[in-house]
């Protein structure tokens, strides 16, 4: 090796190691300034717990019993008297009496003004009924009147006789016929028969008007009649 000829030795700088203590020195203060702050402990606290009595919860209420009738008959009724209200009235010295006399009108009838005695008027009689004019046989249908022989009256050569009631339309027919008398049966049942059938009368007539009335009719049966 060869040495350099032209380095130049290395001096000393003072002023170069004093910068560098002073930085040193500026870090280790912020160091110890930015670290935490350590308190002394407190010292080691005993927690001590005490047992405070708690209140027994009340007595649950006593279930209510069914009564029974002799509780209730035994029970005393209670009778509630409600006081009247006291209502203030007034004094008689507070009421004022007013009367008013109104004159009597004089007895003596007014002139003019007497309705008189009250008349009942009565009504007049109605006028009497024309006189009622029964129904008469028509004398076109005369021959018709007469019923046939009922053939078991004429095997037994018996005579009969018949009496009925009619009641007479105004158109001259018979619209009810009644059984009166009759000597059988057979003869009632063959009057009815031609009555309702061939019977014609005029009609019975009140005041000119035609008008529904009964007839009694009386029918004669014959063995020589009817031979």
């Amino acid at each position: 090796m060869y040495a350099d000829r032209h380095a130049q030795p290395t001096r000393f700088n003072p002023g170069g190691l004093t910068a560098a203590i002073a930085i040193n020195a500026g870090l280790v203060a912020a160091l110890m300034f930015a670290g935490p702050t350590i308190l002394p402990g407190d010292p080691v606290r005993i927690l001590e717990t005490t047992n405070i009595p708690i209140d027994q919860p009340p007595p649950e209420p006593p279930t209510p019993q069914p009564r029974t009738e002799e509780v209730v008959a035994n029970r005393p009724t209670e009778t509630i008297v409600a006081p009247n209200p006291i209502v203030p009235t007034p004094s008689t010295s507070d009421l004022v009496t007013t009367t008013t006399i109104v004159p009597t009108p004089p007895l003596t009838p007014i002139i003019g003004s007497d309705p008189g005695p009250v008349v009942i008027a009565t009504p007049a009689p109605l006028p009497p009924l024309p006189p009622l004019i029964a129904p008469q046989v028509d004398p076109r249908y005369a021959s018709a009147f007469q019923p046939t022989y009922p053939p078991a009256e004429r095997r037994a050569n018996r005579d009969g006789r018949v009496t009925v009631r009619v009641l007479v339309g105004i158109d001259g027919r018979v619209k009810q016929i009644e059984r009166v008398t009759a000597t059988s049966d057979a003869f009632w049942q063959v009057t009815q028969d031609r009555a309702l059938r061939s019977w014609r009368f005029k009609p019975a007539t009140r005041g000119d008007v035609p008008v529904e009335a009964w007839r009694t009719m009386s029918l004669t049966f014959r063995m020589e009649d009817a031979g």
